[in-house]
């Protein structure tokens, strides 16, 4: 968390509604706190590369966690693919740019690299 301070850039939603469209809303709430790097895509990225070491690379999986809100189930050919979606989610929901996303995942993958190193060996 320290780091989004360090960074403090403006979320999508902020910048919009001070200098383009004052009304803009994302389809995600905005959480409250500096937009860098993509906490999301660094987590995602991280339990991605950490599962496909347990359970393989092409590990298809059907997720149901968002049912109970109207969605249908979500098919996934590994986990890694659903890392990628939860990722890029950020930017299509309007609450991040691509470099934090972007970065967050090269982040991911270093620390996945880390904890397999110190954990799984």
């Amino acid at each position: 968390m320290h780091a989004k301070y360090r960074s403090n850039l403006l979320r999508p939603e902020t910048y919009i509604n001070q200098f383009i469209d004052k009304n803009w809303k994302p389809l995600l709430q905005t959480p409250p706190f500096p937009e860098y790097t993509s906490g999301h895509s660094v987590i995602s990225t991280i339990s991605g590369d950490i599962l496909t070491e347990i359970f393989a690379e092409n590990f298809a999986f059907t997720d149901n966690t968002e049912i109970v809100f109207g969605l249908p189930l979500r098919n996934f050919k590994s986990f890694n693919e659903a890392a990628a979606e939860a990722a890029i989610s950020r930017l299509y929901a309007g609450i991040h740019y691509r470099p934090a996303i972007e970065n967050g995942i090269l982040q991911g993958h270093k620390i996945a690299k880390h904890l397999h190193s110190q954990i799984l060996n």
